[in-house]
């Protein structure tokens, strides 16, 4: 199991990828979030996240319906917002190798 401090820092990426397949409500993100990443996150991390996204420019709010017909607001990547994922997931790569060093001399002590 993932805690949330070792996921804090990666929420933005996470929702950022799910956004850059299709635009989505928080709920469903939620949802995807944790039936692709067995993490459940929090409903007000997601919306956090979601703000600061926005505040950023990174990703647009419109309102919107469901499939079910409830009113929702939607979120969408922006360019900026695409620009960025490019740019963290990058940095996920370098990050995630200079881990796996670690964890390997770890293990073969």
């Amino acid at each position: 199991m993932i805690s949330p401090d070792a996921i804090r820092g990666y929420i933005d990426l996470i929702v950022l990828s799910l956004l850059s397949t299709s635009p989505s409500y928080a709920y469903e993100l939620a949802k995807t979030i944790t039936e692709v990443g067995e993490y459940t996150i929090k409903q007000t991390t997601l919306y956090s996240a979601l703000k600061r996204l926005e505040a950023a420019g990174l990703v647009a709010s419109y309102a919107g319906t469901s499939d079910s017909g409830k009113p929702r607001t939607y979120y969408r990547l922006t360019d900026d917002g695409a620009a960025h994922l490019s740019e963290k997931l990058d940095e996920w790569e370098d990050t995630k190798s200079l881990i796996d060093r670690f964890a390997a001399r770890a293990t073969s002590l």
